[in-house]
């Protein structure tokens, strides 16, 4: 029998590739990462030659973040809508297809500046309609216990094709020319459409209500980020790193040609080297994580990352280069599967699309913000002081923001409790007639804590609103000061009964709390707006 240290001890990333689905899918997107970076590695390169300007190169950044800011949340919630594997099917035939575009114009010369931009930013909205449903969709590969092993591994799927995808884009330009990577982009994505055209979902109970509409799941979601601690601290703390290390990211490729003074060859290979440090870092985080715990890693990568970028601002020879992008690439991956764990266990299934939209926004809009205002600073101060400022700036948010603590959902049982009983009705109830106004009253046993009872409801609200809840309140009988009443209101009826739906097992400890402080079981009522002139079933 294995020990209890044994227990905790986190499984590596290889323990993921025990599922076959995981594998495949695994296997399909390593190949079309690889495709993206030698595209992303060709671009860079491209504006430098069609233009050298910080601010403009440092738009290749901003072009291909820009997306996922403005696009992700609206792609998490269709995520959620939607079946996911045939909306990511859908978004990658789209992808193939602009790709393939691109690659076709950059063959023949009709590439400007301008254009680049235009269809780097194109391209990426792509990845914006994706980058939500394939994180969701990691869950309904693996078990619940491989969730972080998967979640690694795909991080170090990624920064294997980091470290190769650059490289041979260097390699690939110099024997076939600047078109090459971006048609081997295009190609590389059929992969990953034939491996969703394999795998087939596990099978989950048919939901007995209709899927949620378009302009509804996009407010509950934010309502729902708005009132989860551990997702809000992973925001947090997500912008705090993203906003300095985006400085390296968009700066590198004039690092490596005017500081270093290097081709396409030195570039591809500083990427390569931060993706082959990822890779590395990858296989040290179970034990990083089970040493210092989440926080103190991203603390310590932090603290890496502003050394990385005090070598570049550093950098005349490669070698130095390449020791820093090493030293990026383990600090890299460090911060960014933490961050990713900790919002995965932050959220329940019925919202995870739109919640890890809201980290993908938060992740790229601080990346495209920074990399806009590093490139103008660029231009202003000079490449060296730019990453110096960058790094100091990394340090300094370390003390600003250690109060918000990572992965704080790891022992939160968000499965669905099922616990609510359905709501008595005398008459048929359209499914969008609202608001809903809900009321439960509470008789607060003689010798129970009045304080405890009231803070326990204030934990209570944050329930309500991350449910669906758009409005709640508490009162206290003037006449009897051990009657309370709580109402909440909810747009619709049948958001109602999704609420029913969404009551997590961790919601249902703190209602039994509640409920243990009583002097009898509370009394729920259930109103529903009724317009003047109307009967209340829609006649006149």
């Amino acid at each position: 029998m294995p020990s209890q240290d044994a227990a905790r001890r986190p499984s590596p990333p290889r323990a993921a590739f025990r599922h076959r689905a995981f594998t495949v899918i695994w296997v399909a997107t390593v190949v079309s990462n690889i495709g993206t970076w030698m595209y992303n590695a060709a671009s860079g390169w491209l504006m430098v030659s069609l233009n050298s300007d910080a601010l403009l190169v440092s738009l290749v950044q901003v072009a291909t973040s820009l997306p996922m800011f403005l696009f992700a949340l609206a792609a998490g919630a269709l995520a959620d809508i939607f079946d996911k594997r045939r909306f990511l099917i859908g978004v990658e035939v789209a992808t193939v297809a602009l790709s393939a575009l691109f690659a076709a114009l950059v063959q023949f010369g009709a590439i400007t500046p301008g254009s680049l931009l235009l269809f780097m930013f194109l391209i990426g909205v792509g990845g914006a309609l994706s980058a939500p449903g394939w994180q969701a969709v990691v869950p309904q590969l693996v078990p619940p216990q491989d969730l972080a092993p998967a979640v690694a591994a795909n991080s170090v799927g990624i920064n294997i094709s980091r470290a190769l995808g650059p490289a041979l884009a260097g390699s690939i330009i110099g024997l076939a020319g600047i078109a090459a990577p971006f048609w081997l982009n295009a190609l590389s994505n059929l992969g990953v459409i034939g491996a969703l055209l394999w795998w087939r979902a596990p099978h989950r109970a048919a939901n007995r209500l209709p899927a949620e509409r378009f302009g509804s799941a996009m407010r509950t979601g934010f309502r729902h980020a708005r009132h989860n601690p551990h997702l809000r601290s992973t925001l947090i703390r997500a912008v705090a790193f993203f906003l300095f290390a985006s400085a390296y990211w968009a700066l590198l490729p004039l690092v490596a040609r005017d500081q270093i003074g290097g081709g396409p060859g030195l570039y591809g290979l500083l990427l390569g080297a931060i993706g082959a440090g990822a890779v590395g870092g990858a296989f040290l985080l179970p034990w990083a994580k089970a040493t210092l715990g989440p926080d103190r890693v991203v603390i310590a990568a932090t603290i890496g990352t502003a050394l990385a970028m005090l070598l570049f601002a550093l950098a005349r020879v490669p070698l130095v280069g390449l020791v820093g992008s090493i030293l990026a690439g383990a600090s890299w991956i460090a911060v960014l599967a933490n961050l990713n764990v900790s919002a995965q266990l932050a959220l329940p299934d019925w919202v995870r699309g739109r919640g890890l939209a809201l980290f993908v926004t938060v992740f790229y809009g601080a990346m495209t913000l920074g990399s806009a205002v590093w490139g103008e600073v660029a231009d202003i101060t000079g490449l060296r002081l730019t990453q110096l400022i960058a790094a100091a700036g990394a340090l300094l948010a370390i003390p600003l923001t250690r109060r918000w603590k990572l992965q704080t959902g790891a022992g939160v049982d968000l499965t669905p409790s099922m616990h609510w009983p359905v709501p008595v009705v005398a008459h048929q109830i359209d499914a969008d007639r609202g608001p809903v106004l809900v009321t439960i009253e509470y008789r607060l046993a003689a010798d129970k804590d009045r304080q405890g009872f009231i803070a326990a409801m204030g934990h209570l609200a944050h329930e309500r609103r991350r449910d669906g809840a758009y409005a709640w309140d508490m009162f206290e009988d003037t006449a009897n000061k051990s009657i309370f009443l709580e109402t909440f209101r909810v747009e619709s009826w049948i958001e109602h009964l999704r609420q029913h739906e969404r009551v997590t097992h961790a919601d249902r400890v703190l209602q039994e709390q509640i409920h243990r402080l009583l002097a009898h079981a509370p009394t729920v009522r259930h109103l529903i707006t009724v317009e003047p002139g109307h009967d209340g079933n829609g006649a006149q």
